[in-house]
């Protein structure tokens, strides 16, 4: 829970900004699910913008920001929101009153804040997660493969390929990736949208559970604390 608790931190807030006026980009494929790159329009015709906020730029991070870096920066934001969907819903499923913990709870123990759970698998069960991080590897590794460039000829750091759309990383197993481009884009928007309010959650809650160790549901008085700090092999 703490890589995808810490992966919210990094988020990209800038990858849906502003770019310059100017002519359509011929660079790319015009087949990016439907998308075509557009450098008069807002983030390169990007999805991922809703009424009443609409193209929210107020700092211009992405002020003649070349398309590269736009998809680097759409890349960004959709993977961390990604990961903070799954995080604010696993913090507040492995706490009370729900307490659904498979792995790390033992003897319906309450194990306390979600923030510290991993600390306490460490101090038990080391090996534990070395596979933890095998399998965020291997998960990474593929994306790589699948949307990054070779580091061969002119190459950036983290350089997308021409053809990847941002986020597009294949992984579909329930088939509800739309084939028109007009129902993709409002589901990337929608995704973006719950992503965005996820890394903002997430991180709110994480501050709370750092500023006084209470689970969520606990400090909001909806849930009983049974959690008691000596009974873990850690220091809180």
């Amino acid at each position: 829970m703490n890589f995808a608790i810490l992966a919210t931190l990094l988020t990209s807030a800038a990858a849906f900004a502003p770019a310059p006026t100017g002519r359509t980009s011929t660079a790319v494929s015009d087949n990016l699910n439907g998308w075509v790159p557009d450098e008069s329009a807002f983030a390169w015709g990007l999805p991922g913008s809703l009424p009443p906020v609409g193209e929210f730029d107020p700092l211009n991070f992405a002020e003649n920001t070349p398309l590269g870096t736009m998809k680097q920066w759409r890349e960004a934001e959709t993977q961390h929101g990604r990961v903070a969907m799954l995080a604010a819903i696993g913090m507040l499923v492995v706490e009370e009153p729900i307490e659904y913990h498979p792995l790390f709870e033992a003897y319906e123990k309450d194990i306390g804040p979600a923030i510290r759970h991993l600390d306490e698998v460490d101090s038990t069960t080391p090996f534990g997660l070395i596979g933890l991080t095998l399998l965020i590897g291997s998960l990474e590794w593929n994306r790589a493969l699948k949307g990054f460039a070779k580091p061969e000829g002119e190459f950036s750091f983290q350089q997308l390929q021409d053809d990847y759309y941002p986020g597009d990383i294949g992984f579909d197993p329930l088939g509800l990736k739309p084939e028109d481009p007009e129902e993709y884009a409002t589901m990337q928007t929608k995704e973006l949208q719950n992503g965005r309010l996820a890394m903002l959650g997430a991180a709110g809650m994480i501050a709370q559970e750092l500023v006084n160790g209470e689970e969520i549901f606990v400090n909001l008085g909806l849930a009983q604390d049974r959690f008691d700090p000596s009974t873990v092999p850690i220091q809180f």
